[in-house]
């Protein structure tokens, strides 16, 4: 029976993983604290952990893990940049989910952007009360309008398919430009200069880190939409919200947040906010923000669950080749994963 260490539950996650946990002869010891230097003693004992996208997998927890005889550091999640990997590398392999329902993410962010753009949620907070005017609740038509779309992975591509459905014009970038789907790439300055909307979903890296920076911001439209559901790192907070007070950013749809590791995916309803600055964002009437819930469908779940107890498995049968692995032997993690044809270590 392998044994797996489970960091920062939910009920959700019980309920998605156990059954499969079962059918793969795979225990796991549910946590509901979050891995990081002061929790890793808790995996002592077990063969993998799981973790999700706040859990802190820094060079040091490795260490602790390794020493303890993890050998597998399990995540849920697609994105990996809570994990070092390069430090992982030689110690403990890493798996990950690649794509668990990119439909999910990308209608979610629709769902973001026609919420804010037509004003539902506040028509919707009105009523309630029998506020039927419809003073302040003008929105636009996305029907010509331009979207940049800045990531064309699974989930950029299935945005770009949504946008296309509605009549808009894309624009999308991409290190790695797509070879099929007729999309027109553009540089980065010209999304930036053409858009009335951009929407990020590419990885959180050193290189994309507050790609949405002072400088970017300065280049838009007046009055741009950023949507963000990808990772909050991409956005440097501080110049979104002096973009916003100063009128040049028309409204931000947010389901990620960079300091978001300490307070999203808990109940702070009784509890004063101490980050100021995503109290700030809150408090802008042009704003929106849902707390990392773009991967929250049962379909999701359901693959997040198969996808990762079969990643398990597939690390400790004989011969330990998981197509899902990230390693840093290459140099590239995604290099890596396309030449693989034997375990790296």
């Amino acid at each position: 029976m392998i044994q797996v260490a489970f960091y920062d539950t939910k009920e959700y996650d019980k309920a998605a993983f156990e059954p499969y946990g079962a059918q793969k002869d795979i225990r796991f010891r549910f946590l509901e604290t979050k891995l990081n230097a002061d929790t890793v003693a808790l995996a002592e004992g077990c063969d993998a952990v799981c973790v999700f996208v706040n859990d802190q997998v820094d060079a040091a927890v490795i260490d602790r893990l390794h020493q303890y005889g993890v050998r597998l550091i399990a995540l849920r999640s697609a994105g990996y940049n809570n994990v070092d990997v390069r430090a992982a590398y030689g110690k403990l392999h890493v798996v990950h989910v690649p794509a668990y329902s990119p439909y999910a993410v990308a209608e979610h962010a629709m769902a973001l952007l026609l919420t804010s753009v037509r004003r539902i949620h506040k028509a919707y907070n009105r009523t309630r009360e029998f506020n039927f005017s419809l003073n302040g609740l003008t929105g636009f038509d996305f029907h010509g309008k331009t979207v940049g779309v800045i990531g064309t992975g699974k989930i950029g591509r299935i945005f770009i398919d949504i946008c296309r459905g509605f009549g808009m014009r894309v624009l999308a970038y991409d290190k790695y430009p797509s070879q099929d789907g007729g999309i027109e790439y553009a540089p980065l300055e010209r999304l930036f200069e053409e858009s009335d909307i951009l929407s990020l979903h590419c990885p959180l890296t050193e290189e994309t880190t507050h790609l949405i920076d002072a400088d970017a911001i300065q280049k838009m439209k007046k009055g741009v939409v950023i949507v963000n559901t990808s990772r909050g790192g991409l956005i440097d907070a501080e110049a979104l919200l002096e973009g916003i007070k100063a009128r040049k950013i028309g409204a931000a749809c947010l389901d990620v947040y960079e300091e978001e590791a300490d307070i999203f995916f808990e109940d702070r309803s009784g509890h004063i906010l101490n980050d100021d600055l995503l109290s700030r964002l809150i408090s802008m009437p042009n704003v929106i923000v849902t707390s990392h819930q773009a991967f929250l469908t049962r379909e999701a779940l359901g693959n997040i669950a198969e996808t990762t107890v079969n990643n398990i498995r597939s690390c400790f049968d004989r011969d330990g080749l998981c197509d899902n692995e990230l390693c840093y032997r290459c140099g590239s993690i995604e290099q890596c994963k396309k030449d693989r044809k034997e375990r790296c270590f």
